[in-house]
């Protein structure tokens, strides 16, 4: 049995503690300023009310998709009868250990292949979040964004074995964006076997600069969207033991 601390001891302890630095790797949502896939609805931000025209309180209608800015793929996304949204094993994106693999020399429309994450192969397990950092996200609102560097399908299928269920990634998919082809193989792959997939994620190169990967944590929550195949999410990430 763990030792019992008197409340005002864990509030002491808890005052005494480091600040903890949290690193934000979501997109900003702005009005209108937000990439959205052809046949998705654009971010939007409506005002109700407001205090300044003298209403009792301010408040906002957003519109969106569940694809919008930084947010998670469910397997209903490609999987006809698989988990929703709502159901996600929230253990897997809470609190998880992530594994940064930094991919910034891979070019436009490159893949990704295993032999690119061989150093990372023995950090790879059960209950890991695997991010995969291309330096992409810096083109976020450009031309060339849906250009981005894409994991190879077989890459996929290795990355799975190890036992990983989550992928992170600074681009709008893993799969290549190609006006010709197949642009969901990997969706299909990782979302059949009931992974999860967090797009558009925000400055991972930064987690490269954490010190101590082993004790780095992220947590990529979604809304409890009922029925849904995906959500926006706040995606942060800190050193568990600064």
């Amino acid at each position: 049995m763990g030792e019992i601390i008197p409340a005002q001891a864990a509030l002491q302890q808890s005052n005494d503690s480091p600040k903890r630095t949290i690193i934000d790797l979501t997109h900003p949502l702005v009005s209108s300023e937000v990439p959205a896939c052809d046949g998705h609805p654009k971010y939007a931000v409506h005002c109700l009310s407001h205090l300044s025209r003298g209403d009792v309180a301010t408040c906002h209608s957003l519109t969106m998709g569940t694809h919008t800015g930084t947010h998670v793929d469910a397997p209903y996304h490609f999987v006809e009868d698989g988990i929703t949204v709502d159901k996600l094993d929230l253990t897997l994106l809470t609190a998880a250990p992530a594994v940064v693999a930094d991919l910034r020399w891979k070019k436009a429309r490159e893949p990704i292949r295993w032999e690119d994450l061989g150093k990372y192969e023995n950090q790879l397990r059960d209950g890991v979040a695997l991010l995969l950092c291309t330096g992409w996200s810096s083109n976020w609102k450009r031309s060339n964004y849906s250009e981005h560097p894409f994991l190879d399908v077989e890459a996929a299928k290795k990355i799975m074995e190890k036992g990983v269920r989550v992928i992170g990634l600074d681009t709008m998919s893993p799969d290549e964006v190609a006006e010709e082809g197949d642009t969901g193989r990997v969706h299909r792959i990782w979302l059949g076997d009931g992974g999860i997939i967090v797009e558009n994620m925000n400055g991972l190169e930064r987690l490269l600069e954490v010190s101590s990967e082993a004790d780095l944590r992220v947590s990529l929550l979604p809304l409890r969207l009922v029925d849904c195949d995906g959500s926006p999410i706040r995606a942060v990430a800190w050193k568990e033991h600064p």
